[in-house]
């Protein structure tokens, strides 16, 4: 089991916005998690990652690292490519003294080549497209051979033809690493082509769970408003959303 989270809250001023979720996720699996904006998606994310620290409830993990690959690829525009995957190896106390910059070079060239990437790691964020960007991040995310990687909204911004590519290497990394892979979106597609299972939030609890072909059947409440993007259901979109 890489990722388990039990009866998980997490309160902000007066809002619960985690309200006692609780879910697994195996290695080699990915979880989609959808749901309207500000249902609590990200925040679950946050927490697992340990950006945020959860009221109560347990979140259990397998030893390893956890990647987090966010929604904007959150590249540093100062550093080029190399540096920008080679981050952590060279930054982290547990990892600085483990590889040879030989070594290092190796590495961020296997990760490049794992996304579909080859020759660009001279060049600087500015210089790549957003679908280019992403898949950077990506290979940013798997340095450190992660058994754990969230993914916040990944296709977000992109066309569908580059959502369509990131999706794929979604999968592949999943394929390649047998990491337990969570992702946050609110794209069709991306749920039916990425994920094993999905869990679907409203006002901070789970309302539905089950496989993506089960979810378009449509036979719960929740999950047919959502696959129709229906302004009629159970669910109701907060004035500002």
């Amino acid at each position: 089991m890489s990722i388990e989270v039990k009866n998980l809250v997490k309160v902000f001023g007066d809002k619960k916005v985690i309200d006692d979720v609780s879910f697994k996720v195996n290695d080699g699996e990915t979880l989609a998690i959808v749901g309207f904006s500000g249902s609590g998606k990200s925040t679950i994310l946050k927490l697992i990652s340990g950006l945020l620290e959860k009221d109560s409830g347990e979140i259990i993990t397998s030893k390893g690292d956890i990647a987090m690959v966010f929604q904007y690829s959150a590249l540093f525009d100062s550093l080029n490519v190399a540096d920008n995957i080679a981050f952590a190896l060279h930054e982290r106390r547990d990892l600085r003294k483990k590889f040879t910059e030989d070594e290092i070079k190796e590495i961020v060239k296997q990760k490049l080549e794992l996304v579909g990437l080859k020759g660009i790691e001279k060049l600087f964020p500015s210089e790549l497209s957003g679908g280019m960007q992403k898949r950077v991040s990506f290979a940013r995310a798997i340095v450190t051979e992660p058994n754990t990687i969230l993914y916040d909204e990944p296709t977000a911004g992109l066309d569908p033809i580059s959502s369509t590519l990131i999706e794929n290497y979604i999968v592949r990394l999943k394929e390649e690493t047998n990491a337990a892979s969570i992702v946050v979106t609110h794209q069709m597609s991306t749920i039916t082509r990425t994920a094993d299972r999905v869990v679907m939030l409203y006002n901070g609890k789970i309302v539905y769970e089950g496989t993506p072909s089960d979810m378009l059947k449509q036979d719960n409440e929740y999950t047919k408003q959502f696959v129709t993007a229906s302004l009629e259901g159970p669910m109701k979109m907060m004035e500002g959303n």
